[in-house]
């Protein structure tokens, strides 16, 4: 435990406050990341509010900064003189492709901040970089190719059927029951359908059939240990209904594929197996260079085998999602899980500071 009282503030992003015309903004603009705003009128409370009455708990001094997508706000964090900076931002001016420059930006400042730095950031939400990362660490991840616009950027030998979605995307933005192919036609106009919604280059992917698990990690580098494992059930899914975790499944509380669908930690995995899976979920963790805490999630295939489907670094940390769920599976509560992060951030902050003055001083 750090112990001192801090200052922070919760960093996060918005890019419309009004909530019926953010709704009205995502209709029609798709590759949009739904927005945290949309939560609270829900009559939900949002992760940074949570955050917050934690940080208060633990006796730090919390406050909010919204970056609102305008220059300005920005400028104004150049004057922060908070002790640690919060990370929740998620996108710059409802970009998310910009997160990476936000985090690089407050590295810039100077800023202390929790988890992923911005070469982790990239790496991670470049979901075909990530892979070929995966691939040269040895740990296993479905073959894919990339396609933009007429062109091939990179190729395994793949085979049907596929999973098609955005190669830059997460949150599950661009998948759905469609995003399944399962011949060379549906492939076609699936790319076709994610190079127009989300000008992005489509991930062309092996689907692998199988239990979908989430590991939690809490920790950086070689002490980075990995939390209870949770399983999103997908079984209840209709039959002939793909079993993946598609937008609806995640966020469309409306749907049934949101109703037949839940979260909880995985069970009737043997110990070989369970090993198996937070060995190349803390592999897949430090090959992206992940910090603080993340999320892996993976593929449990019939066979036993173990894919990584994607890293997340900085997840959702709503007291009621998986990472939490997980963190509370471990022993820990919410407050015990804010302050973890906060002092593993400001642990690697202060082990910094003490290895250059070490160096300093030869």
């Amino acid at each position: 435990m750090i112990g001192a009282k801090l200052k922070i503030a919760l960093l996060y992003d918005v890019w419309n406050e009004d909530p019926v015309a953010a709704a009205a903004k995502e209709e029609a603009e798709p590759g949009r990341k739904p927005q945290k705003k949309v939560k609270k009128a829900k009559k939900a409370k949002t992760d940074r509010e949570e955050i917050f009455e934690a940080l208060q708990k633990l006796g730090h001094e919390p406050s909010y900064f919204e970056l609102d997508g305008r220059p300005q706000s920005l400028h104004s964090l150049s004057r922060c003189d908070a002790d640690l900076i919060f990370n929740l931002t998620e996108s710059f001016g409802g970009d998310d492709t910009q997160e990476m420059n936000v985090v690089a930006y407050v590295d810039l400042l100077g800023l202390r901040y929790t988890g992923a730095g911005p070469h982790s950031i990239f790496m991670s939400q470049d979901k075909a970089v990530a892979k070929k990362i995966f691939a040269f660490h040895g740990i296993k991840t479905p073959f894919f190719a990339t396609s933009y616009r007429g062109r091939i950027e990179h190729a395994h030998d793949i085979s049907f059927p596929l999973i098609v979605k955005p190669s830059w995307e997460d949150g599950s933005i661009g998948i759905d029951a469609g995003a399944v192919v399962k011949n060379v036609k549906e492939m076609m106009e699936r790319v076709q359908y994610i190079q127009d919604e989300f000008d992005s280059p489509a991930l062309i992917e092996e689907y692998i059939e199988g239990r979908e698990i989430y590991a939690g990690i809490l920790g950086s580098y070689e002490r980075a240990q990995v939390l209870p494992l949770i399983e999103l059930d997908l079984s209840r899914l209709p039959e002939g209904t793909p079993k993946i975790a598609s937008y609806d499944v995640k966020f469309e509380k409306n749907t049934e594929a949101y109703k037949l669908t839940k979260s909880g930690i995985a069970e009737n995995l043997d110990d070989e197996t369970t090993k198996r899976l937070e060995d190349t979920a803390l592999a897949a963790y430090r090959a992206l260079k992940l910090r603080d805490y993340g999320r892996i999630d993976m593929r449990l295939a019939p066979n036993g085998d173990v894919y990584v489907i994607e890293a997340n670094p900085n997840p959702w940390l709503a007291s009621r999602q998986e990472f939490a769920m997980a963190a509370r599976a471990s022993g820990l509560s919410y407050t015990e899980t804010i302050e973890a992060i906060v002092d593993l951030a400001m642990s690697r902050y202060l082990n910094a500071n003490l290895l250059a003055k070490a160096a300093g001083m030869h």
